[in-house]
């Protein structure tokens, strides 16, 4: 099939151009409409069909090219995307809401892009309406989170275009498909791992999405992981090492995510931990993981987003964003409260909900591939997961607080709420839905007794822990330390070294070449004398030890007469014999060099 769509991407870009032009009203109901017609045109696609453009001698933009795996990716993006401004529809700033027709635009560009530097260009502009919607926070923090967010996607972009120009070097191939092992490689997964957020180079997720406005980060939690995630799966399944920082990720957000009294910092780590299943998936490799993988991802969007949705709306209505200083929301904010409860079910992989039919198709592929390390890191990170969900929604809604004012949040809030919240249930239900958009034939059987009896495991090992140690989970105000500081500290460091050590090396070698600089220049005056001076020079201090006291006294007025007549009379420097001591100097040098090297 090669018949021609207009790319998505286009249809959301091309909308942003005029939303600053639109006042009031009318561009509340434009910038979801736009979303719509993106989500439209996105459903009418099937594989196959192609968009290309002629740019350069030798080389076609392929704006789109579809395939079972974009297209389920695709999708969820648009479908997520148009939920997401649906939540913002109150959000009046034009610069907002054209970022988030960007962002929403750019993930489908990545998607959909046929050819590896259509994508470059599409992976750029995602991260410049990050950095936008970061920004508009308004936050303190904002402003250095966006920074930070900037200087590391820089380095990631210039990975990526690294990859991108040494493997089409070596293949002459344009095409976005699998890598060959070598630079291009390494490169390449170190550009995923940035936006993916591998462990080292996460640092930025739980920075600055907690900065972001309330319905900016709703649109941040769906796209820049997950668009990482479908390069990963379309350059690079099947690296078992990739799989194994899957797994460090899957138990280092949860740990973390435990930590925190931030609710948008819970979740945010919660990202890298969930995240991490996918990569896990994709490293393993296999048909079933690689299906698991895509699932997860198309799941994980439709949780995470209701997740950041709920909290969103907790911010909104109370102004508070900690742990500590929230409860006693369950009657004030019922919605809220159903919606994050099956939000929270469904992320810990709970039966009834979307998470419990891509984790187990994940944990299951792990099993097959008889990685049990893996397996049981998985399993771990399910009980955590459940344990940091719980602490969420109890003290978010639960714990004592008589002193809280809130009231439900808007009806747009709660329209895309309950939508995502009726789709995780939908898809936890009838599976099949599912399977049937997913890139390869699916043999799997969510409701067999060995995972529901998994699943009834992790839920009695987080209820028995919660009944042993629920005083370890209670929020409390203080900083836990992160990542970040470590990055600070070696920054501090470097400012350090840079305006010290370094600093005094500079100024040191400064004061040697200046000094040598000046004894070469009052040596080529009078060379033939500044050699004897130099002579006696070294003679003297040995004439005490081995002459006796007038022949010594005679070599130092002699060193101190010329010393004091230098240069001397010129004339005596433009002999010949003058030239031959040159000569015989350059010889001796070039003789001491060629034997030196021999």
């Amino acid at each position: 099939m090669t018949d021609v769509m207009i790319p998505p991407a286009l249809i959301l870009i091309a909308g942003a151009l005029l939303v600053p032009f639109l006042n009031g009203q009318i561009r509340r109901l434009y910038v979801p409409a736009i979303s719509l017609a993106a989500l439209g045109a996105t459903l009418l696609l099937a594989p196959g069909m192609e968009c290309n453009i002629p740019a350069l001698h030798g080389y076609t933009a392929s704006l789109l090219h579809v395939d079972t795996l974009s297209l389920v990716v695709g999708y969820i993006f648009a479908f997520a995307g148009l939920l997401a401004l649906i939540y913002a529809r109150d959000e009046e700033r034009a610069g907002h809401q054209v970022a988030s027709l960007l962002q929403i635009g750019s993930g489908l560009g990545i998607v959909f892009a046929g050819d590896f530097f259509t994508l470059f260009v599409f992976w750029e502009l995602l991260a410049v309406s990050s950095v936008l919607l970061i920004w508009y926070g308004g936050t303190p923090g904002s402003r250095d989170a966006g920074l930070r967010y900037i200087l590391l996607h820089i380095f990631g972009g210039g990975c990526l275009l690294g990859a991108i120009v040494i493997s089409v070097a070596a293949t002459g191939s344009f095409v976005v498909g699998p890598v060959q092992p070598g630079l291009s490689l390494l490169l390449l997964l170190v550009a995923i791992g940035v936006n993916a957020a591998f462990i080292a180079l996460h640092v930025w997720l739980p920075d600055s999405y907690p900065r972001s406005t309330v319905a900016g980060a709703v649109i941040l939690c769906i796209f820049t992981t997950k668009a990482a995630i479908y390069l990963l799966a379309r350059t690079s399944p099947g690296a078992e090492g990739v799989a194994y920082m899957g797994g460090l990720m899957v138990i280092y957000g949860v740990v973390f995510a435990l930590l925190q009294n931030d609710v948008r910092k819970l979740l945010s780590y919660h990202i890298v931990s969930q995240v991490g299943y996918m990569v896990a998936a994709i490293g393993i490799g296999t048909a079933l993981a690689v299906n698991g993988g895509i699932a997860h991802l198309f799941n994980h969007i439709l949780y995470k987003s209701l997740l950041f949705m709920c909290m969103g709306a907790v911010i909104a209505q109370t102004g508070r964003s900690n742990l500590s200083e929230l409860g006693g929301l369950a009657k004030k904010m019922p919605v809220t409260l159903v919606t994050c409860v099956i939000a929270a079910a469904a992320i810990s992989g709970i039966p009834g909900f979307n998470g419990f039919i891509s984790k187990g198709m994940i944990i299951s592929a792990a099993a097959e591939a008889h990685l049990s390390v893996l397996e049981i890191v998985l399993i771990v990170g399910s009980v955590g997961t459940l344990l940091s969900f719980a602490k969420l929604t109890y003290y978010t809604f639960f714990a004592k607080n008589e002193g809280i004012e809130a009231r439900e949040a808007p009806l747009p809030m709660l329209v895309a709420m309950v939508i995502a919240a009726a789709c995780c249930i939908l898809y936890g239900l009838y599976p099949a839905l599912l399977y049937a958009i997913l890139p390869f034939p699916v043999d799997y059987h969510a409701f067999g007794l060995s995972h529901l009896a998994e699943s009834a495991l992790v839920i009695i090992a987080a209820a028995a822990i919660l009944f042993l140690a629920a005083k370890l989970f209670m929020p409390k105000d203080k900083n836990v330390p992160e990542f970040m500081e470590l990055y600070r500290y070696c920054g501090n460091g470097f400012v350090w070294f840079c305006t010290g050590p370094l600093t005094w090396l500079a100024g040191a070698l400064a004061s040697v070449q200046d000094r040598i600089i000046k004894g070469l220049a009052w040596f080529v005056t009078n060379p033939v004398v500044a050699g004897h001076i130099l002579v006696l020079a070294a003679v003297t201090p040995l004439a005490g030890w081995f002459c006796t006291k007038d022949q010594a006294a005679a070599f130092t007025q002699s060193l101190d007469k010329k010393m004091v007549a230098y240069p001397g009379d010129h004339e005596l420097i433009q002999g010949s014999g003058y030239g031959l001591f040159l000569v015989s100097l350059l010889l001796l040098v070039y003789f001491l060099v060629v034997f030196i090297n021999y």
